[in-house]
């Protein structure tokens, strides 16, 4: 690929052992994934031992993340008698203890992505599809 630092993958990972069959197998996948926003970062991210996904610069959580999110904030939530966005829960309003289904959520990095922050569970947050939206980049 144009534009990639060849010479500086070549020297970082030269010494390690590669499948070629494999590593095409990567590649045409990770080229075939919308969610991948960086193809520059593809051949790192492979030759790095596939770990660092800021790489691929893969910014949409997954839906299996998203529902585990969702699963767990809503549990808690109901037992605590308040509403499953965290956001609805600080304010004033009639939304304070509403219960949102999944699809009138959104999916949010609690750090935000654009600065460093994960696209993991662990970064994970479902808001309210208003509150996520007037959110912003915080």
């Amino acid at each position: 690929m144009r534009g990639l630092e060849w010479g500086r993958l070549y020297e970082e990972y030269h010494k390690r052992v590669y499948s070629p069959a494999k590593v095409s197998a990567e590649v045409r996948k990770l080229y075939g994934d919308p969610h991948v926003k960086n193809r520059k970062g593809i051949f790192e991210y492979i030759l790095g031992g596939s770990n660092d996904a800021k790489l691929l610069e893969v910014r949409v959580f997954d839906e299996t993340t998203k529902g585990a999110v969702y699963l767990a904030q809503t549990t808690k939530a109901k037992a605590k008698g308040e509403s499953n966005c965290p956001l609805c829960v600080l304010g004033h309003d009639a939304t304070k203890t509403k219960i949102w289904e999944l699809d009138e959520m959104d999916a949010d990095h609690v750090a935000a992505w654009s600065r460093g922050g994960a696209t993991s569970v662990k970064n994970c947050q479902m808001l309210c599809k208003t509150h996520n939206r007037a959110k912003g980049n915080r």
